[in-house]
């Protein structure tokens, strides 16, 4: 192709991408101009003769657009992508990878093989290494680090509940010019709940059905206000560029003094949504959302401002009513006699349709917002730092669009109920205001960490960029924090409830762990269950489920002590999630034997991203099934009729514990068994297969999680003596036979054996700990879904064993 043509089709798809994410991204903070003034103008300054506040304002809300969105987030932050996903999560995983700092129980060495666990090895600064020792050594820090992660997804769910209030009541409120004020009082509050009723009750159906007109819709609102930007610039005063001067800042500071500061709380909404840059980047690309943001976004906004500033300048006998809408044309020339219904008519005409886009732009940034709501809760929830819930995904076709009911209607009445509570911008803005820069403060942290720890920059580059821009976000989240009463209160009593619920059910699960660890039962014990002890085996197959990623877990002694029987076909599965975003589908199923193959026991662990689609549990059981296949097939080839690798417990850690060799089994069509060469490879190597007849082929590879060698396998037909050929035909024979018997095990029904927990803290525990495990968890296990539940196991098929945890 030629070169030329493949950088024009190139910038054709960034063009195109950079559009889409007009409606995803920038709804949010393209609606921001509705709120920023009305809420700066609330109680704390007001407008006088001299404009030095109006002004002052302006200059603050351009000094701030430009450097937290456009410096910090699109030229810094949005370039600590993990492979290419953003967000707080993708941050956290970034720091777990390059430093050992992440309280997952279940890791393995063999994780760091995945193609989507890449990690980038400039030479690395002796500082940066220090760093990485002090943050390594304490667990405490480790625990503050998750702290702040939880922290910063906290205040991400806080304000899916309250930018959707605030967004929508901003935008009905410009009702208010169209009727009298004891009409209004009764019409906004009651329009604005229905509004969200709606929003609410169509999240089932999915953003991929009404998000073809997103785009749209916010395209024609950034065109529309810097549209009225320009027009009341040149309208009313052309010489208000003046006041992006740094001046008006220090000027306006110096008369309004504490008051200035404390309206800060209003000004910081300009920035609301600059976090949806980086969380949604996953969607698009980073050449996208930065063309989108630099060229349209960024001057649609200013040019607005700059238009209500402009107005505002030359109209001070309405100070009570400053506000988006009474900038729009014709809202206020009526008081011109002579052509009173002309102007009238023309003001209607003109301010009707930008109240109903106004409406619209709100709607689809309320969208966004939730569908991140119900982004990061699912994260939080694959990395056990959330109670299960059920997620539903709305599309086949685009990966992450999910709907979680509970969530959805929890957030439904808390959004109905701070816009009734409120009922007025100034509350509600105090509330997002301080959530924002809270989410903000936490990405500014992490980033300084990724820069040492992931870029191998100097500590002072990391500090330069801490300490600038957390300035900034900490003068903000001061003056929210003196707007307590007057609204601020709620995201913070929400974020403390959170946190608690996300930080005991972390620590539970930590410690429902180490228990199943060291109670696990021996290999030993497994292999002499038989018809001497009077234990039999079944027709089927058992999938075992535990958190266990080696050895014989305790619920499964205890279902063999009460039921001496179990399957003929034994499958110990681990569902485990990994700190990277996606697990490609070929590298999902790590695969491995338990014991000889005659006790036809497995080893499966199946290993999840972030951000993951979790498997129907019909598709689970098939393609398990096929995978075992494929690795029985595999394992015969490659031990030529041996005895393959035995699981050895012993009772020795995770860490420096034996473990038969998995193997990660891709989508490998297995037909003859060939001779095969095995050499060894100092690089990451993949299996190359060379069977006379192969359908599809894909790359398996060979785990030692001891030593995390890797071994390129190169199987060739060659000329075979007659031993060779008997020994060929007998594990023939022994293939089929152990394939035969999955296959038949398969047709006589699947068993899903999970663990009914009970959790107890152990005697001379604290209070604390008391409160937490007897009370805290256990009522969070009864109240939310079941592992059978998330894992949509048929009733039919479930077994499950009774468990008492005592931690």
């Amino acid at each position: 192709m030629d070169p030329d043509t493949s950088k024009k089709d190139s910038w054709k798809t960034f063009l195109l991408l950079s559009y889409q994410s007009l409606g995803v991204v920038y709804g949010d903070l393209g609606i921001s101009p509705l709120y920023v003034f009305k809420s700066t103008f609330a109680d704390d300054i007001h407008h006088s003769e001299t404009n030095e506040e109006i002004f002052g304002v302006l200059s603050f809300v351009f000094w701030t657009l430009t450097l937290v969105p456009l410096f910090k987030y699109v030229f810094v932050v949005l370039r600590a992508d993990d492979n290419g996903e953003g967000g707080t999560f993708a941050l956290y995983s970034l720091i777990c990878r390059h430093a050992k700092v992440s309280l997952l129980p279940n890791r393995q060495v063999a994780d760091e093989a995945l193609s989507t666990y890449k990690l980038e090895h400039p030479p690395e600064q002796k500082n940066s290494s220090r760093v990485k020792m002090v943050l390594e050594k304490y667990k405490l820090l480790h625990t503050a680090l998750l702290i702040l992660v939880l922290l910063g997804t906290c205040m991400v769910i806080g304000d899916g509940l309250l930018t959707p209030a605030i967004s929508v009541f901003s935008a009905v409120s410009g009702l208010e010019l169209s009727m009298s004020k004891e009409h209004h009082q009764y019409a906004v509050i009651p329009i604005t709940c229905f509004i969200l009723v709606c929003l609410f009750a169509l999240q089932h159906y999915g953003t991929h059905r009404v998000g073809f007109f997103f785009a749209p819709v916010v395209l024609i609102w950034l065109l529309c206000i810097s549209a009225l930007g320009i027009y009341n610039i040149f309208q009313w005063n052309p010489r208000v560029y003046q006041a992006l001067s740094p001046y008006y800042m220090f000027k306006f500071l110096k008369k309004t003094g504490k008051d200035g500061w404390m309206s800060l709380g209003g000004i910081l909404l300009c920035i609301t949504g600059s976090e949806a840059m980086f969380a949604d980047l996953g969607h698009f690309s980073y050449t996208a959302i930065q063309i989108a943001f630099t060229f349209l976004v960024y001057p649609a906004l200013i040019l607005a401002y700059m238009g209500q500033a402009a107005y505002l300048s030359m109209h001070h006998d309405n100070s009570s009513q400053i506000g988006f809408y009474v900038s729009v044309p014709g809202v206020l020339e009526i008081q011109f006699k002579t052509w009173l219904i002309l102007v009238h008519s023309l003001g209607e005409a003109v301010r009707w349709p930008v109240l109903i886009i106004a409406i619209l732009a709100s709607v689809v940034g309320s969208q966004a917002i939730i569908s991140g709501t119900f982004s990061i809760i699912n994260q939080s929830q694959s990395l056990g730092c959330f109670p299960r819930v059920k997620v539903v995904h709305t599309s086949d076709k685009i990966h992450g669009q999910i709907y979680i009911p509970e969530i959805n209607w929890i957030l439904m009445i808390l959004c109905i109920a701070v816009t009734i509570g409120f009922r007025d911008t100034k509350h509600m803005g105090n509330a997002s205001g301080l959530a924002l820069m809270a989410v903000m403060l936490v990405t500014t942290c992490l980033t300084s960490l990724v820069i040492i720890l992931c870029w191998h920059k100097p500590p002072i580059v990391a500090l330069s960029f801490l300490l600038f821009f957390g300035f900034i976000e900490l003068l903000y989240f001061s003056a929210s924090l003196t707007k307590f009463r007057e609204g601020a209160w709620l995201p913070i009593l929400l974020a403390l409830f959170l946190m608690t619920i996300m930080y005991v059910w972390h620590y539970a699960t930590i410690k429902k762990y180490e228990f199943d660890l060291h109670n696990k039962v021996s290999l030993e014990w497994l292999l002499a269950l038989g018809p001497s002890l009077g234990i039999s085996r079944v027709p089927g197959i058992g999938l075992v489920f535990t958190d266990l990623t080696s050895g014989i877990p305790a619920n499964f002694s205890r279902f063999v002590t009460n039921l001496p029987a179990f399957h003929r076909v034994l499958v110990f599965v681990c569902v485990k999630s990994v700190p990277v975003p996606y697990v490609p589908p070929a590298e999902r199923y790590l695969v491995g034997r338990v014991g000889p193959a005659t006790h036809r026991s497995y080893r499966c662990i199946v290993r999840y991203g972030y951000r993951d689609v979790h498997q129907d549990i019909d598709s689970f059981e098939s393609e398990l099934v096929g995978r075992l296949a494929d690795f029985i097939r595999y394992d015969w080839v490659r031990t030529n009729g041996t005895d393959s690798c035995i699981e050895d417990d012993g009772s020795r850690s995770v860490a420096s514990s034996g473990e038969c060799r998995l193997t990660v089994i891709g989508n490998v069509a297995f037909s003859g068994t060939p001779a095969y060469e095995m050499e060894e490879s100092l690089q990451p190597a993949s299996v190359s297969l060379g069977f006379p007849t192969v359908e599809s082929i894909t790359d398996v590879i060979e785990m030692e999680p001891i030593s995390g060698t890797k071994r390129r396998v190169r199987f060739a037909i060659d000329d075979e003596s007659e031993t060779e050929m008997d020994t060929r035909s007998d594990t023939d024979m022994q293939l089929q036979e152990e394939l035969e018997e999955l296959l038949a095990a398969q047709q006589s029904g699947t068993a899903f054996i999970l663990g009914h927990s009970h959790v107890r803290a152990k005697q001379g525990s604290s209070l604390v700990k008391r409160l937490a495990i007897n009370v805290g968890y256990n009522f969070l296990r009864r109240n939310c879904r079941g592992a059978d539940v998330a894992l949509k196991v048929p009733p039919a098929s479930l077994l499950e064993v009774g468990m008492v945890y005592i931690v």
